[in-house]
């Protein structure tokens, strides 16, 4: 993976990426359409945000919500690589993506949810 997030000087950071990285330009368009930049300023956020406009405050949270049900979705998919192309048994997928091997219902949903977005 040739995406690197980079720690330039105090609270800046640059982001990079191969173009073979972003086939589908998730990341071109997170980052043009300021989705990304939203979520950031969400994740930043401990009480709210200091936004007086409510325009804009409701375009942060829908760049938000957008850039968590695409992340949602990829890490479903990457659950079905992990299970089909990789052989990992529900308890161990369940641990390393969940941190509790008992959760198996959680990630065969995940899984179930991957196949659908791959058209399986």
């Amino acid at each position: 993976m040739t995406v690197r997030v980079t720690k330039t000087k105090g609270h800046a950071a640059e982001i990079t990426w191969e173009p073979g990285d972003d086939p589908q330009n998730y990341l071109a368009v997170s980052v043009e359409g300021d989705q990304l930049a939203s979520a950031l300023t969400a994740l930043g956020a401990t009480r709210g945000l200091e936004v007086d406009d409510e325009a804009e405050l409701a375009l942060i949270v829908r760049h938000t919500k957008e850039l968590a049900q695409l992340l949602e979705r990829r890490a479903a998919v990457l659950v079905v690589r992990l299970r089909d192309e990789h052989g990992m048994s529900w308890p161990h997928i369940s641990d390393r993506v969940l941190g509790d091997p008992e959760k198996h219902s959680s990630v065969r949903r995940m899984y179930e949810s991957g196949r659908r977005h791959l058209g399986v």
